[in-house]
């Protein structure tokens, strides 16, 4: 069994009860049994919706030299926003190592708790060979999905974690990772690097939506995500506003929808992804918004963006290369 370094940042896998307290990782891993190879890193010890992205930053770091180390890793976390947390890893760690995200949907103290079995199922991952060159993954409810793909569907179910579009990768089954199937490109696209003072807003449309949120996107923003009705589609009175403020800064299109690609030219009329995508915006492709908000942020801290003007044409061969993620 290869050796494991597992990073744990706190979440309801060690919530004493529902108030703040939260357990050591040493008591998380307790009871597992794991073994004296696995390396322990008490990284955090806070909810998940509370992770900054200097949080983040660090953590990538450190993991980066877990897998230089030749080690496999386990990032242990809550699940609010642990999708985004193993998608930003996929695109800054590099690496042939397998990396598994894992959590849990009910605490410690609660009846049929999935943080051990979680954990249990995240470590059997990241210490196999087999799941290497895979990206980071996801690992839940002995399910095993790509990062770029995964998604909390559901507020309390166990099985809250799946791949729209896709499906799990494999399945961790009496302990033994069984991969069926492997993302036919990278999440890596090169070197990227990761600027946590760097703000990319992400404005979700809704039904008779005036665009007053789009007037606060002014110069504390970087880059702009829109989550947008449908294939990638928008008001009409909003065309002009969101063309102005891609002139200025990088503004892609994403589908609030939570599955499935944006179009390009399927409609046509005015708000259509056609006329949006002709007015400068950039599509997400098959990337949910909060993906897209993580992978522009990436893409301008790495120079992508600038005062000079930004580099549109990198930014959408970037979004273009994710858009061919199905599985071989």
């Amino acid at each position: 069994m290869a050796r494991v370094t597992v990073f744990t940042l706190g979440g309801t896998i060690s919530a004493r009860g529902g108030d703040a307290a939260r357990m050591t990782g040493q008591e998380v891993l307790a009871g597992l049994g794991a073994p004296e190879d696995v390396v322990l890193r008490d990284f955090r010890r806070v909810p998940s919706s509370t992770l900054s992205f200097e949080d983040l930053a660090d953590l990538a770091e450190e993991v980066r030299g877990a897998v230089a180390d030749g080690s496999g890793v386990v990032v242990v976390q809550g699940t609010d926003t642990l999708e985004e947390t193993a998608f930003l890893l996929d695109l800054l760690c590099t690496t042939e190592q397998p990396i598994a995200v894992t959590g849990a949907m009910r605490r410690p103290d609660l009846p049929g708790a999935d943080g051990p079995a979680n954990l249990a199922a995240a470590l059997a991952v990241a210490a196999d060979p087999a799941c290497r060159n895979l990206g980071v993954l996801v690992v839940l409810a002995d399910e095993i999905h790509a990062a770029r793909l995964a998604r909390k569907t559901h507020t309390t179910s166990v099985t809250t974690f799946a791949s729209p579009g896709a499906g799990p990768l494999g399945a961790v089954v009496e302990g033994e990772p069984r991969i069926l199937l492997r993302p036919a490109v990278p999440a890596a696209l090169c070197p990227l690097t990761f600027d946590p003072s760097v703000r990319v807003a992400l404005v979700t449309l809704s039904l008779g939506d005036r665009g007053e949120l789009l007037d606060a996107v002014d110069d504390r923003f970087q880059g702009l995500v829109v989550a947008a009705f449908g294939g990638g589609h928008a008001p009409a009175p909003l065309v002009e506003p969101l063309a102005e403020l891609a002139r200025r800064i990088p503004v892609v299109l994403a589908s609030r929808t939570g599955g499935g690609a944006t179009l390009t030219d399927t409609y046509r009329s005015p708000g259509s992804e056609h006329d949006l995508l002709h007015h400068g915006l950039i599509p997400a492709g098959p990337l949910d918004p909060a993906k897209a908000r993580i992978l522009l942020h990436t893409l301008i801290s790495s120079g992508a963006a600038g005062p000079g003007g930004y580099d549109r044409p990198r930014i959408t061969a970037a979004f273009a290369h994710l858009n061919g993620s199905g599985l071989a």
